[in-house]
């Protein structure tokens, strides 16, 4: 199970921290990935951190965006900073099959 937080509204150019923590699997051996919905479009991929922290980003947040990982609590974040307008909609957790629930996070400009 997935429990994404911390999601919410936020000034452009500003930062949120997300979290997604994870229950019932071994979290610290699986690949865990973040993703975005924004209203009226697909689900996006917006990054990747591996269970030794080897991390990937779409290249509209790289510079932007950190993942990273807390394997003794079961936890990945993502820590969005100089957020803009276009990072607008709901982020998503995903390990192997399992989705969060996700978090809205909306960006004003």
């Amino acid at each position: 199970q997935l429990q994404a937080s911390g999601g919410g509204l936020v000034q452009a150019g500003g930062s949120l921290r997300l979290s997604c923590a994870v229950s019932g699997s071994i979290f610290s051996r699986n690949t865990m990935f973040w993703y975005r919905q924004a209203l009226g479009k697909q689900r996006e991929w917006v990054a990747t951190i591996t269970s030794v922290g080897n991390t990937a980003y779409a290249d509209s947040v790289k510079g932007r965006f950190i993942a990273s990982r807390d394997n003794a609590k079961s936890t990945v974040y993502l820590q969005m900073n100089t957020m803009k307008p276009e990072d607008t909609g709901v982020y998503y957790c995903r390990l192997n099959t399992n989705w969060g629930q996700g978090t809205l996070v909306t960006v004003s400009s």
